[in-house]
């Protein structure tokens, strides 16, 4: 697998981490494609895998709405995993596993019945992006479901620009590790590997909810 070239980045450092959960918290329309995947995890889930998960927050959603799933939460930032660590300090239930995506996922994980990923996937490069969906396919039990709340490439330059101002940035301090893709590129890939039920579910400009599930 591609390296991620972002490990050495300020991602690894306190401040940048901190002022990035602080930034992505105000995101518009966050919480509206929050609502969406929450609607597809099912309800009768019993493990679900959280990849790049920051400070937890979305796997703390999943909780909220079923407090008996066991959670896992990877993510390859010390700073972010702190976070994560802090907000599941008394839950049992929740496994926080540092883990770099330019390395295969640890085959002791086990399968799972949703795998969900919060704005974390697109700084993989596209060869990367596709070895993971491959990798999400085979670690997901039979109806299993992968939901992906990514940031994507708009198709213009202009509906670029309109994303960056909406929230808050130009394109001098947008993320330099972003490696942002199509909608439709994802969409195909994950179709190819095998998921059915292939769709976008919800979009904001760049903000897109990808799901597939395993037959």
């Amino acid at each position: 697998m591609e390296k991620q070239n972002i490990t050495s980045s300020e991602w690894l450092t306190t401040e940048h981490a901190l002022a990035y959960l602080a930034r992505e918290d105000k995101l518009p329309h966050r919480t509206e494609g929050e609502k969406i995947l929450l609607e597809q995890i099912p309800s009768n889930a019993r493990r679900v895998l959280d990849l790049g998960t920051g400070n937890g927050r979305l796997l703390a959603l999943i909780k909220t709405q079923n407090p008996t799933i066991e959670g896992f939460a990877l993510d390859f930032s010390e700073p972010m995993l702190n976070q994560a660590k802090k907000r599941f300090a008394d839950d049992k239930k929740v496994t926080i596993i540092k883990h770099d995506f330019s390395t295969p996922l640890p085959i002791k994980l086990g399968n799972f019945d949703a795998i969900v990923s919060s704005l974390a996937i697109h700084h993989l490069t596209d060869t990367s992006k596709k070895q993971l969906y491959q990798e999400i396919f085979n670690f997901l039990n039979p109806k299993g479901v992968f939901c992906n709340l990514e940031h994507v490439s708009s198709a213009t330059q202009n509906l670029h620009l309109t994303f960056l101002a909406a929230t808050g940035l130009t394109p001098e301090t947008e993320d330099p590790s972003n490696k942002l893709l199509d909608v439709e590129t994802q969409l195909k890939w994950l179709k190819e590997i095998g998921f059915k039920d292939v769709d976008c579910y919800w979009k904001w400009l760049e903000i897109a909810l990808l799901i597939g599930v395993k037959p």
